[in-house]
């Protein structure tokens, strides 16, 4: 089945669908996608890593969980398919996708559905709107990112501390010098390092195709991110999705934070979910780098907005009385597109 979920799109496979050897799989899944090609043309791949996605989903043996979500990254101009990281714009439709294959039973006129993610041990309920007990798509939510609207898809999340580098902040400070730059270096679902746009020449608010053609500013982004990578327990990252980079300004549109995200190597035309709970989380943490630019709001839980190229990311970060992250939440919308059969080469 394929699907836009978030602002991503991508192929939903059973995982007894797909090949059982590692090797197979990914080959399978890279002629499904056309890759090697920058434009995918003899696949089903749009030429972008947000186009370039895949979820396999099977049903759960886990106690109090209904399905495990794996995702897959495929690259677009390479051979390599990466499990290293989480995708929370496919986790949106991965409940309505349960659902349809008859993994869990829907209910009249909301479903529940406990997700474990595969790739870091997270967990995630995702409530779809079912009534009549079909999944219905069409609805009044809007996503910055995503043309027209759609039915509200909220999605909690839980366990995200230190998913893939076994810590919130695994160089056990909100503040590192990387590659001669203030960075705070933070996993709350995603590997992420902040730095301030000013501090690599730029304003933050950039169109991402002017990021995306600063070759200059490109190769000093990487030299952070590699620098990064064994501060935070990933070891040598240079031919890893993770850890993301993030260049943070002032908020220009009544939000928290001003982004513009590196995946790694291309601009993100928004922000991944992941991403956008990290920087919110960040945002929290006396003396990281995010703290000193962000505007908060009060209370514990709070409604965050986390600006990006095509507008914002709603975030609700809840902590406790010592300002300790508890949990996120964030409302996301997914659509059908297309259900048959897909051929590799």
């Amino acid at each position: 089945m394929w699907m836009r979920g978030g602002t991503s799109k991508g192929g939903y496979f059973l995982a007894g669908d797909l090949p059982t050897g590692r090797a197979e799989r990914d080959a399978f899944l890279l002629g499904v996608m056309g890759s090697p090609d920058r434009r995918q043309i003899d696949g089903l791949g749009g030429a972008d890593p947000l186009t370039s996605k895949v979820a396999v989903v099977r049903r759960s043996q886990r106690p109090g969980v209904d399905v495990d979500y794996l995702f897959l990254q495929v690259f677009v101009d390479r051979p390599q398919v990466s499990d290293a990281q989480n995708c929370g714009n496919l986790l949106a439709g991965v409940g309505p996708f349960a659902i349809e294959r008859g993994l869990v039973a829907a209910r009249d006129p909301e479903t529940e559905v406990r997700i474990y993610l595969e790739n870091t041990g997270q967990a995630a309920v995702a409530s779809v709107q079912t009534p009549g007990g079909v999944v219905r798509y069409q609805g009044d939510a809007q996503l910055d990112g995503v043309p027209g609207s759609g039915s509200p898809i909220p999605v909690v999340f839980s366990g995200t501390a230190g998913s893939s580098c076994g810590a919130l902040l695994p160089t056990g400070h909100s503040v590192d010098e990387v590659a001669g730059v203030p960075a705070t270096c933070i996993d709350n679902g995603m590997p992420v390092v902040i730095v301030r746009a000013s501090a690599l020449g730029v304003r933050g608010d950039e169109p991402r195709e002017v990021l995306d053609e600063d070759s200059t500013l490109k190769a000093r982004v990487e030299a952070i991110r590699r620098a990064a990578g064994p501060l935070m327990g990933l070891g040598d990252v240079r031919d890893q999705p993770v850890p993301k980079m993030a260049l943070i300004s002032a908020p220009s549109r009544g939000g928290v934070l001003s982004t513009r995200t590196f995946i790694p190597h291309r601009c993100h035309a928004s922000i991944g979910v992941f991403a956008a709970v990290t920087v919110a989380t960040a945002a929290t943490l006396p003396g990281s780098v995010a703290s000193q630019l962000a505007r908060l709001p009060p209370g514990r839980r709070k409604q965050m907005s986390i600006e990006h190229p095509a507008g914002a990311t709603r975030v609700q970060v809840e902590t406790d009385s010592e300002g300790g992250f508890l949990s996120a939440a964030l409302v996301l919308t997914a659509r059908k597109l297309f259900d048959g059969v897909v051929f590799g080469r």
